[in-house]
């Protein structure tokens, strides 16, 4: 059976995301030409080239492609993995939990509480993400549980519970043409402006970039654009703004989600306060 060392694998993946053997060499801290030697020993025992190479290009090629899709899932599975061992060898090991500025519906205070009295609960550091990466802080072992919204992030490789369901509104200045509706549909919006997300590839919008829901609703107060969000997200509305329901939007839910090979007990507990929060909050009808 072929290996690769994940030194190796490192290596590899630098070269292929700078796609220049000398910066990618500074970012490894190791000699350029030791990093070329280090690539072609790869290519020589896989059997295969991963790279074409000139004086003034490097370029991946199909097969340096896969392994670049694979290997970095690869090496995220064995530093989770090493984390994992160490947290679980340590019986004060924290719960790390990540969200994004605003992104928990109301719900984040009523769950550290209902946590707090569970037998073994451990300390929660609270940590934000940026728009578009808390998929990524629970794959590679940075967070232990992650508040995120479906559909716009990805669940996949993860165990969720969903937490709260809401409708999604439209936000725009309140001088604005739909600022008197009572309601739209997403066709109403085809002419507006809508953010580029700062990460989010293929964007919906071509408006300015926005990083986050306080830079979005700068620019909307200025009418540089508009926004569509789930609702909790902007409550209460600022002012100068006005929020109206889309009817045929998807609904958005706000989800509590977890590494689907992660059975600690302290994740566990976490979950199982979670869901009693969810109850408290939102009882199902009679």
């Amino acid at each position: 059976m072929v290996e690769l060392e994940t030194r190796e694998l490192e290596y590899f993946l630098t070269v292929a995301n700078e796609l220049h053997f000398g910066r990618a060499a500074v970012r490894l801290s190791i000699a350029q030409p030791a990093l070329s030697k280090a690539i072609r020993r790869i290519e020589t025992r896989l059997g295969i080239t991963l790279f074409v190479r000139s004086s003034r290009h490097v370029e991946l090629t199909a097969a340096g492609q896969a392994l670049q899709e694979h290997g970095r899932h690869a090496l995220n599975a064995v530093s989770a993995a090493v984390r994992n061992a160490q947290r679980a060898g340590d019986m004060q090991a924290h719960l790390r939990l990540v969200l994004k500025p605003g992104g928990d519906a109301g719900l984040l205070s009523p769950i550290l509480a209902e946590y707090s009295h569970q037998p073994d609960a451990r300390r929660v550091d609270v940590m934000f993400s940026g728009p578009a990466d808390r998929t990524d802080f629970l794959h590679d072992g940075r967070a232990d549980v992650g508040l995120l919204y479906a559909p716009f992030d990805d669940l996949a490789g993860l165990t969720h519970e969903t937490l709260h369901t809401e409708d999604r509104v439209v936000i725009v200045p309140a001088g604005h043409r739909l600022a008197g509706y009572t309601s739209v549909r997403m066709s109403d919006l085809a002419d507006e402006t809508l953010p580029r997300w700062k990460g989010v590839p293929g964007g919906d919008g071509t408006g300015p970039e926005v990083a986050d829901v306080v830079q979005l609703l700068h620019m909307i107060a200025v009418s540089r654009m508009i926004g569509v969000l789930p609702r909790s997200l902007v409550d209460p509305v600022p002012s100068g703004l006005v929020c109206i329901p889309v009817t045929d939007a998807p609904p958005s839910r706000l989800v509590l989600a977890w590494n689907a090979h992660d059975s600690r007990p302290l994740i566990a507990a976490f979950v199982t306060a979670a869901l009693r929060t969810r109850r408290a909050h939102h009882p199902p009808n009679p």
